[in-house]
């Protein structure tokens, strides 16, 4: 593997376990400066994890034109320098305001995600850009499972701990990106930065005007809040259900991101190879919707257990959206897409978890009109059914640009 393709794979890992870090803590951290119950702690945390995702949706396009504008290099090394002084300022605070303006930097900074993933379709063939998206999502994947297990084993050492090791691994992939990356931003392909499509409104609509785009981004966006189930509800899910310890959730959870880093890291080439971007697609979509139905209506943990792997298969979506769109846009524009794909995850991170664990109540609390703890599991059904009628519907958009977009490049 190419040195500036491993830093590009360390910093998305590094993303995501640095959010995985901080979780075991925030409760001890949030009480700690604040003094409050753990029914108070759990608001302010719901605030703060609220914000995180809010800044990623305003700031990823911007991000993204920035790093259009001016380089991928300069734009990577500088959000990881501030992530590392952002993380040093989270350890030693002593409010919660310093905590939650901790929180705006970070996803400020985490928006660079849309910068990784453009240096990655600059540098991929049109052919092997849904391919090198798979080990983007396999590289996240594996930060989300190592973030809070390496995060546990410093919670020991106290609560600031793991803030402290956030910031090492921060600067130090900053000094080894310094020495590896090389600039894929040439004059062919840079552009002016415009305020206008440089804000997420602005961009979608800009975006939503080129052939086939519009319904492939309304595709993304409702499969991220049907797969953000996994977050907001599985862990009282289970709880509910089949009375799971902590450690047995943490497990199943951990299994679920092997899984699809195997997905995404190994499986996406010969899945791409035999049925195309748009086939995985196609039929990630249909198995999803089948997966989704049988975690709602299992009744026995042991085949949720054996289920959790086979849940990740469909994660093949992902990466052939991401192949499908890139090849869609200009050269110029990839900066540009791929902040508009962080804005519109970090959209779904936002209404999800309240749509989920709304859904949860209403179906296991005490005026639920009917006992289904599966119900949110059954909603993320239906919307992968809709977001599949939404690409059909879209006919062979996907397929037409492909063309266009080998012929472009």
């Amino acid at each position: 593997m190419k040195l500036p393709v491993a830093f590009i794979l360390f910093t998305v890992m590094l993303d995501a376990m640095g959010i995985g870090l901080i979780v075991p803590v925030m409760p001890d951290l949030i009480q700690e400066v604040r003094g409050a119950d753990i029914g108070s702690a759990a608001l302010w945390g719901g605030l703060l994890s609220t914000i995180f995702a809010l800044m990623q949706f305003l700031f990823g396009p911007v991000i993204g034109a920035l790093s259009d504008r001016f380089g991928r290099r300069p734009v990577l090394l500088i959000s990881l320098v501030v992530m590392a002084a952002d993380y040093l300022v989270m350890a030693v605070a002593g409010s919660i305001w310093l905590l939650l303006a901790g929180r705006v930097v970070g996803g400020i900074t985490a928006a660079t995600q849309s910068t990784a993933n453009a240096y990655m379709a600059d540098i991929s063939k049109p052919s092997e850009k849904a391919a090198n998206f798979g080990l983007i999502g396999a590289a996240f994947g594996m930060g989300f499972v190592f973030g809070p297990l390496i995060g546990g084993v410093l919670a020991e050492y106290g609560t600031r701990a793991p803030f402290y090791a956030a910031a090492g691994l921060a600067a130090l992939n900053a000094v080894f990106g310094y020495f590896v990356l090389k600039e894929t931003v040439d004059d062919r392909i840079r552009r002016p930065f415009e305020w206008r499509r440089a804000n997420p409104f602005g961009l979608f609509k800009y975006l939503a005007r080129l052939p086939g785009l519009g319904p492939l981004l309304v595709v993304f966006f409702i499969y991220q809040v049907a797969f953000t189930v996994y977050p907001a509800i599985w862990s009282f899910y289970t709880l509910e259900r089949f009375e799971w310890s902590p450690g047995m959730r943490g497990l199943s959870l951990g299994l679920f991101g092997i899984s699809m880093a195997i997905v995404q890291g190994a499986l996406i080439r010969p899945i791409l190879r035999t049925i195309g971007e748009r086939g995985s697609v196609i039929y990630g979509h249909i198995a999803d919707v089948g997966v989704f139905l049988l975690i709602g209506f299992v009744s026995s943990g042991f085949w949720l257990l054996i289920l959790t792997p086979l849940a990740a298969l469909p994660a093949v979506i992902t990466p052939a959206l991401q192949g499908i769109m890139s090849k869609a846009v200009d050269d110029n524009q990839q900066g540009e897409l791929q902040g508009a794909l962080t804005s519109v995850s970090a959209l779904a991170m936002i209404i999800s978890p309240m749509l989920m664990t709304y859904v949860f109540y209403s179906f296991t609390g005490p005026e639920a009109p009917v006992y289904m703890p599966g119900a949110s599991f059954y909603l993320s059904a239906v919307l992968m059914a809709v977001g599949l009628m939404v690409f059909l519907r879209a006919g062979k958009i996907g397929v037409s640009r492909d063309a266009i977009g080998d012929q472009r490049h």
